[in-house]
């Protein structure tokens, strides 16, 4: 089975349309609470007062027969680090230990993903471009989420590594300092080689990547010509 001629992306505006409620859902808000609480009640009730936001915007999206977003399960898996490690010990090395602990679960999320037959990066990818049906059914389409799934989880992996090494070998400062460089950089060589893996996998299965026009595709994918 291959691809038609033409692959048929959104505009960058309806994908901004479609991604921002679940940004703000998954990202923004549990910061804003995390940060809110911290000033009165500590990294405690911090961590716990973003933790119950995630579990009930969940628990709203499950009550309602609504999809929960791929965002929103991470973040939610991430908190759940964040909590268990803060409410555990309230040392310094625990405390820089949290988002470590996060990047490993979060590395094997992606890992369980697989065998389970919902790669995580396909999740993802909804949350910022929905995808007809017959699109991600396609085998290649399928192939490539899968691969890309073992390649986050891969990067992953590094990053925890890297961040655990510094974390007992540096001094608290060194540390923070590293991890505030190392987590943009191994997302960005994530998502760039995903964008370039996708771009060959398209260009090899002799299929053109078009832009559609802003508010004409509500659900992009393959199309005939």
């Amino acid at each position: 089975m291959h691809l038609p001629d033409s692959f048929t992306v959104p505009h960058w505006r309806d994908v901004a349309r479609h991604a921002v409620p679940n940004v703000v859902e998954g990202k923004l808000v549990p910061a804003a609470i995390f940060i809110g609480v911290l000033q009165f009640g500590g990294t405690r009730p911090a961590v716990i007062g973003a933790l119950t936001w995630a579990l009930l915007a969940m628990g709203n999206r499950l009550l309602r027969g609504k999809p929960v977003s791929g965002l929103l399960w991470l973040t939610t898996l991430t908190l759940v680090g964040r909590t268990i490690a803060a409410l555990a010990t309230g040392s310094t090395v625990v405390y820089f230990l949290q988002p470590t602990v996060t990047t490993s679960l979060v590395a094997a999320a992606f890992l369980i993903s697989v065998p389970i037959g919902r790669p995580l990066a396909e999740r993802l990818a909804l949350d910022f471009c929905p995808l007809d049906d017959s699109t991600r059914a396609n085998p290649v389409v399928r192939r490539f989420f899968r691969d890309v799934t073992l390649w986050w989880a891969f990067t992953s992996m590094v990053n925890f590594a890297v961040t655990l090494w510094s974390l007992l070998t540096h001094s608290p400062t060194t540390f923070v300092m590293l991890k505030s460089v190392l987590g943009p950089i191994t997302t960005t060589i994530t998502l760039g080689v995903a964008f370039i893996w996708f771009k060959l996998l398209m260009s090899r299965s002799g299929t053109r990547v078009l832009v559609a026009d802003q508010g004409t595709m509500a659900h992009p994918g393959v199309r005939r010509p």
